[in-house]
């Protein structure tokens, strides 16, 4: 199974030059974790996480600082996405398996991470899209499974599949 048969195809994107204001709006509204930024031809640029929007605007409150004179010393935070995105974004290809990006996921600690295919962005995978192959009905992973099979080998009715909580056997009829 490839990133493409499980990713979301209709992620949430912006442009460099909107607000850090919006993207809050965004997040919040729609429940997400991070936003991609992409450019006119669907370029990845970069992504806006949570903590992205978060860094430098929530200033420590004068009435609670042990001296009141203490200057803060911050300049304002920036007020577009460009200038608190994350350009360096890790990526992978639509035709990565999901093997690998499960490894990925917990090996770098990634809740989700965009797809590209042939450098523009399709779609975005996460850690909920992977538990949704996992939690599949046995049976309706049989059924998957024998099809990507029997399409795969030109060979219908050739193969016996069996699935048991999750785990598949195949063999040859």
């Amino acid at each position: 199974m490839q990133a493409r048969d499980v990713m979301t195809r209709q992620g949430v994107t912006v442009a460099s030059d909107t607000s850090v204001k919006s993207v809050a709006e965004i997040l919040t509204t729609g429940g997400f974790a991070a936003v991609l930024v992409v450019d006119d031809e669907h370029r990845l640029l970069g992504i806006v996480s949570e903590a992205d929007v978060l860094r430098g605007r929530m200033l420590p409150d004068p009435r609670l600082r042990l001296r009141r004179d203490e200057e803060t010393g911050s300049a304002p935070p920036p007020v577009l996405v460009c200038g608190v995105m994350t350009a360096d974004v890790r990526t992978v290809e639509a035709t990565a398996d999901v093997a690998e990006v499960a490894r990925l996921f917990v090996d770098e600690r990634l809740r989700s991470a965009p797809v590209v295919d042939g450098g523009r962005l399709v779609g975005i995978i996460s850690r909920r899209d992977l538990f949704r192959t996992v939690a599949r009905p046995d049976d309706q992973l049989r059924a998957d499974l024998l099809g990507l099979i029997e399409s795969y080998t030109g060979e219908p009715g050739s193969w016996e599949v069996t699935v048991g909580e999750g785990v598949a056997t195949i063999r040859r009829k």
